[in-house]
């Protein structure tokens, strides 16, 4: 079997990805979900014109030749608006985000006045006729397009959609995905390992991954080299959207993870692509599932999952194709030239005297070195056939973004 080209891998994993329902949280549910629609003020902010400052809210002609006396009939603190009329020679003690009286159009900050009684002495005239005054609607209006479909919620956006008078937002679901690790060498974490075993830690990056791409994890556990066990645990994964494994895609005699999700009705579309790491990678169809068989080796997973997974999650959020185009960076030591498959350096980034982004590859690339992938920032991208390089020379870049 020959190996499928990236480019092509890539485009065959998201063209069955299709978008999520929406479904409605409450703005505490709503951080880095994905708004399913756009989202219409149901509020003018503000809804009034408003003081921007504690002071005094006069008729800009009563002291326009300041110093003025004026008679103070009332006050409007925030929440508690003045019900009478500011008239000639009148005014009224406001405070910040008070609604301006009737018949006042200006405020004066308090710092330039002085209070005798009911008597405010104003010693400086304002600039203008409505200083100090936010007009009815300076945010935004009732019915105004503030948050568009496809935006990714941070607090700036959750707290502008509360300020929009919305208690719920449209989202879209979460991808499920369902994660199942396999392999008889592994152990769980705080466990002892005998010496023919080492720590599982794939399906616990892979399950941070997935959350932090936007999906929902389930993490089936861990299955061994046989066909009960990955039967048995890979019956859990059919309602998922999709569902990735780790190990057991190679061709050994213990690598049973097609042979067996076969039986359970996985229709292959592509094994094996020209990239390195992860050659034995599995795409496929399971039902109304994907289905993505990731190599064991830890950072073969990973890497892979970087390149395929976070596309097909961001494609099923309904995110724009291009939300995850390559970067370009210059190369920061030298590279030997490239054979048929591509390459994903594990690459740090930084900056040169001129501020250019920089990307120089770590001197190990080995598939299991997990210390390595975590001081990484980002995967430095070889094509295929690529020649040798020197520092200076422009490459792409995939950021990790966790």
């Amino acid at each position: 079997m020959s190996l499928l080209p990236v480019s092509e891998a890539l485009e065959r994993t998201q063209r069955d990805c299709r978008v999520l329902e929406t479904e409605q949280v409450a703005l505490p549910d709503a951080m880095r979900r994905i708004l399913a629609a756009d989202l219409p003020a149901r509020f003018t902010q503000p809804a009034f014109d408003a003081s921007s400052m504690d002071g005094y809210a006069v008729r800009a002609a009563d002291v326009a030749d300041a110093p003025a006396k004026l008679k103070v009939i009332g006050e409007a603190p925030a929440g508690h608006a003045f019900e009478g009329k500011v008239e000639a020679g009148e005014a009224v003690r406001i405070f910040t985000g008070a609604p301006v009286p009737e018949g006042a159009d200006t405020v004066i900050m308090q710092e330039v006045t002085v209070r005798e009684g009911d008597r405010v002495m104003i010693g400086q005239s304002p600039p203008k006729p409505r200083h100090f005054v936010r007009p009815r609607g300076l945010d935004f209006c009732e019915g105004d397009i503030l948050l568009h479909q496809g935006r990714r919620l941070g607090p700036r956006e959750i707290g502008l959609a509360a300020a929009m008078n919305h208690a719920e937002l449209p989202v879209r679901r979460k991808p499920k995905v369902a994660i199942l690790a396999t392999g008889d060498e592994l152990v769980f974490p705080g466990q002892t390992p005998r010496p023919d075993q080492i720590i599982a830690s794939n399906s616990f990056a892979l399950a941070a991954l997935v959350t932090a791409f936007g999906g929902d994890p389930v993490d089936l556990g861990l299955a061994r080299d046989n066909r009960a066990s990955l039967i048995e645990m890979g019956s859990r994964a059919l309602e998922a959207d999709i569902i990735v494994t780790s190990g057991g895609a190679s061709v050994g005699d213990h690598d049973l993870v097609i042979d067996v999700f076969e039986e359970l009705g996985l229709k292959v579309d592509f094994w094996k692509v020209a990239q390195r790491p992860g050659k034995p990678m599995i795409f496929g169809h399971l039902g109304k599932s994907l289905f993505l068989g990731l190599p064991g080796n830890p950072v073969s997973s990973l890497v892979c999952a970087r390149v395929y997974l976070k596309p097909m999650i961001d494609a099923m959020l309904g995110l724009p194709g291009d939300a995850d185009h390559p970067e370009e960076a210059l190369i920061g030591a030298p590279l030997p030239a490239n054979d048929e498959r591509q390459d994903f350096l594990r690459a740090a980034l930084s900056k040169d005297e001129n501020g250019q982004l920089t990307a120089t590859a770590f001197g190990k690339q080995d598939s299991s070195m997990m210390n390595i992938l975590a001081r990484a920032d980002c995967l430095l991208i070889r094509p295929p056939q690529a020649p040798a390089s020197k520092p200076g020379e422009r490459a792409r870049i995939l950021r990790f973004h966790f």
